[in-house]
């Protein structure tokens, strides 16, 4: 169905924890890809679906060599690890230094991203963490094959400010210009909130007013908890029934909300590009990952994706 971006613009509003448990309650099949520049945080806080670590050397940093040669989307799966509770994640680079080897493979790492939805062997959406965005990150060359830029923010004025403002400069960079109408613009550009459950409501809607006036091309798509003891028990530092957490509660509806909106197009834009009878190629042999992954939120934490980790 589609590529979507994660990201913020400066500090630490919780893009990883909002990607993991998007991922974690997302209705389709979905991939989970640490596009982190910077460097990736699951391979030091997750434990891998066989009980072990995860290993660094499979994802991002496995996959620069195999882009250099073209890069297929189902080859995508050969270099993805399932966390305990089954969220397939695409391991994030262990450094900042290490992403030079994926200096100019970003847009086909883009295009393979978005054109997974499309595979006959083993579609998924892709959920990608981007991290902060500021400055002239590469992951920035992900965005035009996305379907939805989501910038997270805090609802302190300083980061509703930048948020206003990050939105203003990408529909720029994206869409040649401000765009007063968020839903003719492709990719949209989303915020999401993440605020205290008490005055996500009444935030979300002042926000939105303000995105509006200021000609951003962008409107709130939802809020996600602030959630420190949910955030934990994701990251597997605590006990408890993670699906009953203000953080997934939250995630699942800006999840459902999002599929309420654009999953019909999205999914007929899919259908429209999958050729009826593409040849499998050298990925036959994946039939397997077109099962679809168990998902985390229905369980305790102790026995799901409660490892999944939190991150920035």
């Amino acid at each position: 169905m589609a590529l979507i971006a994660l990201a913020a613009d400066k500090g630490s509003p919780g893009v990883t924890t909002a990607a993991v448990a998007l991922a974690a309650v997302w209705p389709r099949r979905v991939l989970l890809a640490e596009a982190d520049p910077a460097g990736g945080d699951l391979v030091y806080r997750s434990a891998a679906a066989h009980g072990g670590p995860l290993n660094p050397n499979t994802g991002m940093l496995s996959i620069a060599a195999t882009a250099r040669r073209g890069l297929v989307p189902d080859q995508l799966w050969d270099h993805v690890q399932p966390l305990s509770g089954g969220l397939e994640v695409l391991v994030g680079l262990g450094i900042a230094e290490q992403a030079a080897g994926l200096a100019g493979l970003w847009p086909t790492l883009g295009h393979a991203f978005a054109s997974l939805a499309d595979s006959p062997h083993a579609a998924a959406d892709v959920i990608a963490d981007c991290g902060r965005i500021s400055g002239d990150t590469p992951a920035l060359d992900l965005f035009p094959h996305a379907s939805l830029v989501l910038l997270l923010s805090r609802t302190e004025p300083e980061s509703l400010a930048r948020v206003r403002d990050r939105a203003a400069a990408l529909a720029g960079k994206l869409h040649g210009g401000p765009r007063g109408a968020a839903s003719l613009a492709n990719p949209v550009i989303g915020v999401v909130l993440i605020a205290d459950t008490g005055t996500a409501g009444k935030l979300a809607s002042q926000v939105n007013d303000m995105l509006v006036h200021a000609q951003t091309g962008a409107r709130v798509l939802g809020t996600i908890a602030d959630d420190p003891a949910g955030a934990d028990q994701l990251a597997g530092r605590r006990r408890g029934r993670l699906d009953k957490s203000l953080l997934i509660r939250s995630a699942r509806k800006v999840a459902a909300d999002i599929h309420q909106q654009y999953g019909a197009a999205w999914a007929a834009s899919a259908q429209a590009n999958q050729a009826p009878h593409a040849p499998q190629g050298n990925h036959a042999h994946q039939g397997d990952h077109a099962r679809q992954a168990p998902h985390v939120p229905h369980q305790q934490a102790g026995h799901t994706q409660g490892h999944a980790g939190a991150g920035t």
